[in-house]
């Protein structure tokens, strides 16, 4: 896979080391924790988790995303050492075999030795706000680092899912993040923003931050879509009379998500099922280029 320039318009600057196929993204998810929503305590253990990562490569992420403190609607955070010890050995394996691995962490000293590990970027679903000391120690690393839409620890959030109209808001908030990660030193040449779906939002405003991506992507930056297996695909679903599902049985109206999501002009998608996510945004690259063609 080659790497091309992917930045704010009018920049030349690429994202070292990452790849892009002419195609959205497909970020997988290796939760390396006992507690996510979905998977916990599947991959807690290194060797499982490592095996994991490399069959999610495998089957074509390009990009395998390490987490090891869950962010589920109620999660409590954990400790820094113990962050530290599920996902820093399972970063640099994966690494070491030459997969492009992204830390997922809100805390600096974690981001820092995850990179040092060969983590190729940081995917910090509080946008810097968890940890003061995170937009210098990414300036300092000189990676990309995904900026997410964020007001709260994962236990209080949904207390402050409170919006005038979540676009504006969504927007607003992150254009504010985006100029103190500037402040800090940070390249924004190579930020990527996502929209925080799920993340103090209730399910009317993921749908209409899903149908306004446009309204992001006006801030000049590549977004992330992250919404694989969340609340608001459960509660669609049973609204459309599937009743209940859980968080596993999802993958196929996350994969239609994907693709919505890459028409709308995403530039990587986060999916537990990379299969079906890969196919979700080969889909969507088919379909933009007759679009593109026009009558």
């Amino acid at each position: 896979m080659q790497d091309v320039a992917v930045g704010r318009p009018g920049t030349s600057k690429e994202f070292d080391g990452l790849p892009r196929p002419g195609r959205c993204l497909v970020m997988g998810i290796l939760n390396v924790t006992p507690d996510s929503f979905s998977d916990g305590g599947l991959y807690a253990d290194t060797g499982r988790a490592v095996d994991r990562g490399l069959g999610l490569a495998a089957q074509g992420a390009d990009i395998v995303d390490v987490g090891g403190e869950s962010t589920r609607p109620g999660a409590y955070p954990v400790g820094l050492d113990e962050e530290l010890a599920r996902t820093v050995p399972v970063v640099r394996a994966l690494a070491r075999a030459g997969v492009c691995t992204s830390i997922d962490t809100m805390h600096a000293p974690v981001a820092r030795a995850a990179v040092e590990a060969g983590a190729r970027l940081v995917n910090d679903v509080s946008g810097g706000l968890a940890d003061p000391a995170m937009a210098s120690t990414v300036a300092a690393a000189g990676v990309p680092y995904i900026a997410t839409h964020w007001r709260a620890p994962s236990h209080e959030m949904d207390g402050h899912a409170e919006y005038g109209d979540v676009v504006t808001d969504v927007v607003t908030e992150l254009a504010l993040r985006v100029r103190n990660l500037a402040e800090a030193g940070v390249d924004l040449d190579r930020v990527v923003l996502d929209p925080g779906i799920g993340f103090a939002k209730r399910p009317e405003h993921d749908w209409a931050l899903l149908a306004q991506l446009g309204a992001l992507q006006r801030l000049g930056y590549p977004l992330l879509v992250g919404a694989s297996r969340k609340r608001f695909i459960g509660a669609a679903l049973a609204a459309g009379g599937a009743g209940e599902v859980p968080p596993a049985g999802r993958d196929v109206a996350s994969a239609a998500v994907s693709a919505l999501a890459a028409v709308g002009g995403a530039f990587c998608v986060r999916v537990h099922d990379v299969r079906a996510g890969l196919d979700a945004v080969r889909m969507a690259a088919a379909y933009r280029a007759h679009l593109d063609r026009g009558p």
